[in-house]
């Protein structure tokens, strides 16, 4: 039953205008308000995050982000503390801009693409686990073809907008919400595990940013090894991270094959944009990395 939350009520009340907003790169993101413009509409707010007036929103949502605290004041104008973006004519909250914040809801570039890897590979599951689930557009993009749809994290912030946007899409009887390090917290068979997880070596150690040790593939190795020990038969992995490539060989490949063996295991393997987050490179971390490669494995058990 549908818990009737203020955020999917604003949501929903987007859908109605035909909101749409594709999220970029922070970078990006961060050229486009250096241009000093004041929100004017709806896609101002809650896309790009611009100041605003409150004459510029409806009065009733308005009032509800000033109830849930979720604008920030500077003088006469207000900025929105989160953002909706749309990906295959759904709507998804997350985090406003700057994405800063320890527990801050991620969505970019990187969820339109993990998501087309997803309708890619994906034709059917009863019980689908996304690891990491962040915003939980991953499993949702999926509520076609699942029955059943366990978004889990160890991000309570991240939890809870998951929550909301099952809420939004309609689906809350099949989607649960888990607290789990990886599957260690998920009881029960799984057919399907997906993960878009953290790869990046982050200083701050963010949740939704920092992949750990290998230069940030670490956390994504072992969602691979958890999720193929785990699996039913017939049962499948989908991974969408990235590969640091030094001297022209890809880290996370080498760290992963391990894992893989023909025998059980049907493999596929594909970088999907050669270089992406190209300014990291200049960081200590990078040193002796050529470039940062978004790569998709694909593992289903024989």
């Amino acid at each position: 039953m549908s818990v009737d939350s203020p955020l999917a009520s604003i949501a929903k009340t987007l859908r109605q205008t035909h909101y749409a907003f594709t999220a970029i790169t922070p970078e990006s993101h961060q050229t486009i308000l250096e241009r000093g413009l004041h929100a004017c509409n709806l896609r101002d707010v809650f896309g790009w995050n611009r100041p605003f007036s409150p004459e510029v929103l409806p009065a009733e949502i308005f009032n509800q982000l000033m109830d849930l605290d979720e604008l920030n004041q500077a003088a006469d104008k207000y900025i929105s503390k989160l953002r909706f973006a749309t990906l295959y004519d759904e709507i998804y909250l997350h985090s406003g801009y700057p994405t800063s914040d320890q527990n801050a809801v991620f969505f970019g570039p990187d969820t339109y693409r993990y998501a087309r890897l997803l309708r890619q590979h994906v034709t059917s599951a009863t019980r689908l686990v996304d690891v990491g689930c962040g915003s939980g557009a991953g499993g949702l993009c999926l509520k076609d073809r699942v029955e059943n749809i366990c978004l889990a994290d160890i991000n309570p912030k991240a939890l809870e907008y998951a929550r909301i946007n099952a809420e939004i899409s309609g689906i809350s009887a099949r989607v649960e919400t888990t607290y789990s390090d990886i599957l260690s917290a998920i009881e029960g068979d799984v057919d399907l595990v997906i993960s878009n997880p953290p790869y990046m070596v982050d200083d701050s150690e963010r949740t939704y940013r920092h992949g750990g040790e290998q230069l940030g593939c670490a956390l994504s190795v072992r969602i691979a090894e958890q999720a193929l020990s785990r699996l039913t038969s017939g049962g499948k992995l989908v991974l969408y991270t990235a590969s640091a490539i030094v001297d022209g060989v890809d880290t996370f490949w080498q760290a992963v094959k391990p894992l893989l063996c023909a025998d059980k295991h049907v493999i596929f393997y594909e970088e999907i944009d050669p270089d992406v987050f190209g300014e990291e490179l200049q960081r200590q971390a990078y040193q002796t990395v050529d470039r940062l490669a978004v790569v998709g494995l694909v593992v289903t058990i024989k």
